[in-house]
């Protein structure tokens, strides 16, 4: 089955080759002959009634440094494609939810993944809290009296922007940190949304679980290790990849809500873990098939082309 692809995602040439998992994605699609399309989100386009995009034809290789291929850029018609890969990264901003509103005029017939519609109304930190018992104690207000009960409730805290991303403005209060006023003030000054406080679990010292689910289940996870000094578990900003295999809790989350991701055509999600909570459920642009590919000696991207290919 050879398919036209186009993927919206920020510049390919860039990328590394070694972790990023759209191109992982795009080689995959490749090897099965897929004729493949590159833009830019600020590249696509409506007008009466008609998505476009003004896209160069791509060819991809495992080659560090020689990666990529692009052709002369067309006007795309994107209802002529087999499938869009909305691949751009976060943040999840008016831009982003835009584009979402655009995508959505050629899906399903265009197959769009993820489902624009359902991407749009599942913010990262918000599409959790519909699932009941799993988060850890979670608050989301911009009301100061209320982050002070909390406070006093758990004590020990984890501040962050409720649309944030890769670790962007997240803060672990103490106890006995007296920064949590001045912090509440940063972020009204600096963000209109409320802000999202959850008690601090400990066990993030261990490591915070990047679990992949492929069409609603759940192929494998990596644990990602803070590094010292640090509460943040993003490996961006230097947490250590490792080895892991998923618990009993961890596959009881999957399943609590797995059919939902199914059922709102979520083809790949990437969730993450602490103990035994679920923090966040990443549908924007998910990563780490690379890593887990090559702690479990799977191929992800495969898993994920045999899921969308069985959708057409």
């Amino acid at each position: 089955m050879a398919l036209t692809v186009a993927i919206q995602m920020d510049p390919i040439e860039p990328v590394d080759i070694n972790a990023d998992s759209t191109f992982a994605l795009a080689l995959e699609a490749r090897r099965r002959g897929h004729e493949l399309y590159h833009y830019l989100p600020n590249q696509l386009s409506f007008r009466d009634r008609k998505v476009t995009a003004r896209a160069r034809p791509l060819d991809v290789r495992y080659e560090l440094g020689n990666h990529a291929s692009l052709g002369q850029s067309e006007v795309l018609d994107l209802s002529t494609v087999d499938v869009v890969l909305m691949r751009q990264d976060p943040p999840f901003d008016m831009s982003y939810i835009t584009a979402t509103h655009v995508l959505e005029h050629i899906h399903p017939d265009t197959l769009v993944v993820n489902d624009p519609f359902h991407v749009r109304n599942a913010p990262e930190k918000l599409f959790v809290t519909h699932f009941e018992g799993v988060m850890p104690p979670t608050l989301i207000t911009n009301d100061r009296d209320e982050i002070l009960a909390f406070r006093d409730e758990f004590k020990d805290l984890i501040l962050k922007p409720l649309f944030g991303n890769g670790g962007a403005g997240v803060f672990h209060i103490k106890p006995d940190d007296e920064n949590l006023t001045a912090l509440m003030e940063m972020f009204t000054e600096s963000f209109r949304e409320p802000i999202i406080v959850q008690r601090y679990e400990p066990k993030v010292r261990e490591g915070d679980k990047r679990i992949i689910l492929v069409d609603g289940v759940a192929v494998g996870g990596i644990n990602r290790i803070p590094a010292a000094g640090e509460a943040r578990a993003n490996m961006h900003v230097g947490a250590r990849p490792v080895k892991c295999e998923l618990t009993a809790r961890d596959r009881e989350i999957c399943e609590i809500i797995g059919p939902a991701l199914k059922e709102r055509g979520q083809i790949f999600v990437g969730i993450d873990v602490i103990g035994d909570y679920l923090t966040e459920i990443n549908v924007t642009s998910p990563t780490g098939i690379q890593e887990l590919g090559r702690f479990d000696d799977i191929s992800v991207e495969a898993m994920l082309w045999d899921a969308i290919e069985s959708k057409l």
